[in-house]
């Protein structure tokens, strides 16, 4: 009784089995499951023929559990965050259009933003000596055909190990440690132009390890904005892995490394690399019509089109394309992703995704293929880390689905050599 009361102090209705499985996200069966567990109450009014409930607990238990079960449109498992939405070719972080985030802020001013809800305009990110040392001897060490994010990964379990204090999971060192690991991770790429100082902004720490080119302001534009742009897209395969560790309660470094580990194939992290070399291959052959001939004779997805999000181009894309278009050296790359799309569009309609994009600004700036996927995981880690914060208010080891065994049914007879 006191919990109906609750529900009218406050001025809510009451919720009926159907809205509360909605909310929930799963079967009417499996409200009825909750309540015998004692998960949530239920009433039944006087004169009624269902059951009701009381919409503070019931979102307080979508909360804790998250959406366990598939949703009705599919087989996906559903996660509760607020940190980005994805709708009708827009992309919003914290319900700001990323559009305008990445016009108006640096990475490090948006990552903070994400992570705080504050914004603290010229904030820089430092890296700490003891992490910074660590990182650059073990990357070092590696063997030299090892490519950056070799170097990412080794970088992250090196900082993790000059840092005793990890396993403190509050909010403030959780923090501390996401400010401090993003410049270790950038400070421990080795060098290929003109090192700038270790206090400067990211973005021309980043470009001295991607190319050997100069920097230009309209250069480092477009490279701060694709930082920005690529902090988070809801739950990639990445994010999704980083939010498993994060149930696990791992710290922060084993929880970008896990990140990482998701990011490095060519569906995901990996994908600019392969729109790289396309691009090069069309400058080199002159002509968009033959590359994309050869792949759809191959029968391959021309890289750098199409996103299943977004039916139409990129937005993310969008906007590099138009900073890209300050940079006069950039304009034969950038003629020759047109090429490729416009191509493409005789066999069927795809567009421009930010892989595309970047691919101009790696190849314009003589960096290697390799270089879209740093800019990638560089920037994706502001948005692990938000994630691994969201995740840290939930419920532990919830991210736990049940298997379906397909296996030989037992007892089977023990295995003989």
């Amino acid at each position: 009784m006191a919990d109906h009361d609750t529900a009218q102090d406050t001025g809510e209705r009451r919720l009926s089995t159907r809205e509360a499985a909605d909310r929930l996200g799963v079967k009417p069966e499996t409200v009825y499951a909750y309540v015998s567990r004692g998960q949530l109450t239920s009433h039944r009014e006087p004169g009624s023929r269902g059951s009701t409930f009381d919409p503070k607990e019931v979102d307080a238990l979508a909360r804790r559990s998250g959406r366990r079960e598939p949703s009705a449109a599919g087989a996906e498992l559903g996660i509760r965050t607020g940190i980005t939405l994805i709708d009708h070719d827009h992309c919003y972080f914290r319900g700001v259009d990323t559009a305008e985030l990445a016009a108006h802020y640096s990475y490090e001013e948006v990552a903070e933003w994400l992570w705080t809800g504050v914004l603290r305009r010229g904030i820089r990110f430092t890296a700490p000596q003891d992490a910074r040392t660590a990182a650059r001897r073990a990357v070092r060490a590696l063997p030299p055909h090892s490519g950056p994010m070799d170097q990412l990964r080794v970088a992250v379990i090196a900082a993790a190990a000059a840092d005793p204090l990890r396993f403190d999971l509050s909010e403030d060192a959780v923090l501390g440690t996401a400010r401090s690991l993003i410049p270790t991770l950038v400070d421990a790429l080795p060098a290929l132009g003109e090192e700038p100082s270790a206090i400067g902004p990211l973005a021309p720490r980043l470009w001295s390890r991607l190319t050997a080119e100069p920097a230009d302001p309209a250069s480092l534009r477009v490279l701060d904005a694709a930082l920005v742009l690529l902090i988070d897209h809801d739950l990639a395969a990445s994010t999704l892995a980083v939010r498993v560790a994060a149930s696990a309660r791992a710290h922060p470094y084993a929880i970008v490394s896990a990140g990482l580990g998701a990011l490095d194939g060519p569906l995901h992290g990996a994908a600019s690399g392969l729109a790289h070399r396309t691009l090069l291959e069309v400058l080199d052959r002159g002509s968009a019509a033959a590359v994309v001939a050869d792949h759809l004779r191959a029968g391959r997805r021309v890289p750098g089109l199409g996103h299943r999000l977004y039916p139409g181009e990129d937005p993310r894309a969008t906007v590099l394309f138009r900073l890209l278009a300050d940079v006069p050296q950039a304009a034969p790359a950038l003629q020759a992703a047109r090429e490729v799309v416009t191509t493409t569009a005789r066999h069927t309609e795809l567009h421009a995704n930010v892989d595309l994009a970047l691919a101009v600004l790696t190849v314009a700036a003589g960096m290697p293929p390799e270089a879209g996927e740093t800019v990638f995981a560089l920037a994706r880690t502001a948005g692990w880390i938000a994630h691994a914060l969201e995740e840290f208010d939930e419920r532990p080891l919830r991210m736990r689905p049940s298997g379906q065994y397909h296996g030989p049914r037992p007892p089977q007879p023990l295995p003989l050599p």
